[in-house]
């Protein structure tokens, strides 16, 4: 079975630098693409980031020139430093990965925990 993991969240202040890590366990045969949601309350799962296995990057709007995301392909683990941080990044950040696992190569479309960013004022 294939686990993501998030960590790196926490409580700063407005203006402040959050670094988030996913890293993905178990038999990953290849991924295709890696990426971060968020969640706030009320509010829909929006993507934040996407890299993809042909280093396509893709961001949010509302994150370009504060956010990048980035890949350790040999930890199979995707990272997203957040700088100036904004009251209205809070929320929940999710981790997703499509990827190729086990002895069958199955493809698997899978979710993290989630870490919690809150940014307060």
């Amino acid at each position: 079975q294939v686990q993501l993991v998030e960590s790196g969240g926490g409580l700063v202040q407005a203006g402040s630098s959050l670094r988030l890590s996913c890293a993905a366990s178990g038999i990953i045969r290849s991924i295709n693409v890696m990426g971060w949601y968020r969640q706030a309350p009320g509010k829909e799962r929006e993507l934040v980031a996407v890299i993809s296995s042909g280093d396509t990057i893709n961001y949010a709007d509302s994150v370009k020139g504060r956010f990048t995301i980035s890949r350790d392909n040999a930890k199979n683990t995707v990272y997203l430093q957040m700088n100036s941080l904004k009251p209205e990044d809070t929320a929940v950040y999710y981790c997703n990965a499509d990827l190729y696992t086990g002895v069958t190569f199955r493809r698997v479309y899978c979710w993290g925990q989630g870490t919690q960013v809150t940014v307060s004022s």
